[in-house]
């Protein structure tokens, strides 16, 4: 087994809901942990405040996590966590390879496909930082539960299983455990699909189509997420554990999970232009675009993703889309 020092410096990229939490727990558990955000007046209110109030609120950061707005501060880190969006990770890798810093471990925590190239993000790292080991951190597990220390497990998944549990050792505390593997393929498509799915589950609540109808998409959208697993090369195994199954069942029952909450809004009348302007960013918009592309290239059935998409990108009416769903010719479960 790979080892990396328990006392390895950690850096954070990315001072959102979920990146802070991470950091806060690090340091909670008594990690050296640098915390970086783009923006230098919010990092100063962070470091005056020790809150993260527009993300995080109520949570008080804890007095070790160090704070800081120059990427170049990172450089003594000895394990990166990209915590930013998908759609933000090529960007913000970009700026870290012109440090020109030494090769370490990368794991990314975002759950999408970057639109326009249709590249799942362990291939964004690999094309942004060459020589840095590429890892993918996911599963079912709320900022808010991180941060407050509540029990929470998800999956760590680097080509190298070695590497993977060795990176693994060096992020767990003891309220969050991480399990790993050397599915990092499975693991990204069960992050991010879910987030596409949760959407679907979402526009269900807000239609007030009923409990029956809910735990039905469920259970088709999981039908979906396997499906594109098989065809891109994920492990069955990895899409029934956390980061597929147990991912799902998290997000596609709960209003915390802004991919939900994008679906609630959806489903009782909102117009996604009026959601989307309140500034709480659902990976899943994006990613149901890219998502479709790459399924209709390899011929996979997806018609609740496809409804999304639809209705996300298309201008669909929602309950046009729902109609469409319970038309569908009845067949074989399967």
């Amino acid at each position: 087994m790979r080892t990396i020092p328990p006392d390895v410096p950690v850096a954070v990229l990315g001072a959102g809901a979920l990146g802070t939490a991470l950091a806060h727990g690090l340091a909670r558990a008594g990690r050296d942990v640098t915390l970086w955000g783009r923006d230098g007046a919010a990092m100063a209110g962070m470091e005056v405040t020790r809150q993260n109030a527009r993300y995080l609120p109520g949570i008080v950061l804890d007095p070790r996590l160090h704070l800081t707005a120059d990427l170049a501060a990172t450089r003594r880190a000895g394990l990166l966590v990209a915590a930013v969006p998908a759609q933000a990770a090529r960007r913000l890798l970009h700026q870290v390879a012109a440090l020109g810093r030494a090769p370490v471990p990368v794991v990314t925590v975002a759950k999408g496909i970057e639109l326009g190239t249709l590249c799942f993000m362990g291939e964004v790292i690999e094309a942004c930082l060459s020589g840095f080991p590429a890892a993918i951190l996911s599963g079912p597990s709320f900022a808010a539960d991180i941060a407050q220390g509540l029990p929470t497990a998800v999956t760590l998944a680097s080509q190298d299983l070695d590497q993977a549990q060795a990176i693994a050792a060096a992020l767990a505390t003891p309220t969050l455990r991480l399990y790993h593997s050397s599915d990092m393929r499975g693991v990204e498509i069960g992050g991010a699909a879910k987030n596409v799915l949760a959407i679907a589950c979402g526009i269900a609540s807000g239609c007030g189509l009923g409990a029956s109808a809910s735990a039905a998409l469920v259970a088709r959208a999981f039908a979906e997420l396997a499906r594109f697993g098989a065809a891109y090369g994920a492990q069955p195994q990895t899409l029934m554990g956390l980061s597929g199954l147990g991912d799902l069942v998290l997000t596609c029952n709960s209003p915390q999970s802004r991919n939900f909450a994008l679906g609630l809004a959806l489903g009782r009348g909102e117009k996604l232009a009026d959601i989307l302007a309140r500034g709480k960013l659902a990976e899943g918009a994006a990613t149901a675009r890219a998502l479709m592309q790459l399924a209709q290239a390899r011929g996979v059935d997806m018609p609740v993703c496809a409804a999304v998409d639809h209705v996300l990108h298309a201008g669909g009416d929602v309950r046009g889309a729902i109609d469409a769903l319970l038309s569908r010719p009845a067949k074989a479960e399967a």
